[in-house]
């Protein structure tokens, strides 16, 4: 592989257009082709950025393309992550990585086996703030880590013709809120404090009448002994995306992630740091993994952490009254 790496994309949504930004201002990265089921979303993304539309098989057996960005909807990520392998592609998959832990092992063997690098798109990984409190946790500023609370609430009562009411089918989406933004919580918690030991779990339709749960809360204890809370929500009017860190000597917290604004309090001693993240969140995670392929290394964010994220998931919904 030369200097420029050679993307192709599958999906045309939202997420894949903010993607595809942040591949074209990478140094390294060229968005070659883009792939959708229909021809004239193809069309209309890829002619923004200089890129051929096609079909999905068509950008995976591509002789130009290096690396395969799977966009679809959850339920197409095994097979397309595992054709794209099979192609020699690299594959950087969106989240969730699958709808079962034994997806995420075919994703994860088909890689393996044709040689080719799998990283999962949990972008907040890369979040200055959270390496902020994870370089604190590990100098011991605030003490001996105790517990994390993370809350991330939202009101989504989309309408039948609404682009995102697929979320709502647990076939297409496999989980209400835990499933869709929850998983990325989980991820940063165990980018934090490394592996899960045990979880308990309860979800719930608390407002909404549907095939999947609008309210979900799981707690966590971690091998190396901090205990977690993740509670997320479909059904709350005020929005929140927080996490607080509290350790034997002082805590830190902040009140949106996606603001980056710490608040650290140690002893008698408060003080506010700002951490915001890149314009384009995305960026991050690309010169990763582009990093990661010029340098034959893995992704920072690889198919082993994504699959340690859904094997929470099985566990959550395994007692879930409705879900998957």
């Amino acid at each position: 592989m030369d200097q420029s790496v050679r993307w192709g994309i599958l999906g045309t949504g939202k997420i894949a257009r903010i993607l595809a930004t942040a591949i074209k201002e990478s140094e390294d990265g060229v968005l070659v082709v883009v792939g959708s089921r229909v021809a004239g979303r193809a069309a209309s993304l890829a002619a923004g950025f200089g890129a051929r539309p096609g079909s999905y098989d068509a950008v995976v057996r591509d002789p130009e393309v290096d690396v395969v960005y799977v966009g679809t909807h959850h339920p197409l990520h095994r097979e397309w992550a595992i054709r794209a392998a099979e192609a020699g592609k690299h594959v950087l998959c969106e989240k969730p990585m699958a709808m079962t832990t034994a997806e995420c092992d075919r994703m994860i063997a088909a890689c393996r086996a044709h040689s080719v690098r799998l990283g999962i798109a949990y972008y907040r990984h890369f979040y200055p703030a959270i390496l902020r409190v994870k370089a604190m946790l590990e100098s011991g500023d605030i003490g001996q880590p105790v517990f994390a609370q993370v809350n991330a609430f939202e009101y989504f009562d989309p309408a039948p013709d609404h682009p995102r009411r697929w979320l709502l089918d647990p076939a297409r989406a496999g989980g209400g809120p835990m499933m869709d933004f929850g998983c990325h919580r989980l991820e940063v918690l165990m980018h934090l404090f490394g592996a899960v030991r045990r979880t308990a779990a309860v979800t719930a339709n608390v407002v909404f009448d549907r095939a999947v749960e609008d309210t979900a809360a799981v707690l966590l204890q971690f091998e190396g002994g901090p205990c977690a809370a993740v509670t997320v929500t479909h059904a709350a009017e005020e929005r929140q995306d927080t996490l607080q860190v509290f350790g034997t000597h002082g805590s830190v917290h902040i009140d949106e992630l996606n603001v980056g604004s710490l608040r650290i309090r140690t002893g008698n001693q408060s003080r506010v740091e700002s951490h915001p993240p890149a314009a384009n969140i995305h960026r991050p995670l690309i010169d990763d993994f582009v990093e990661a392929l010029l340098t034959d290394r893995e992704p920072a964010v690889t198919g082993e952490i994504g699959r340690a994220v859904a094997a929470i998931e099985d566990e959550i919904y395994a007692v879930a009254p409705s879900g998957r």
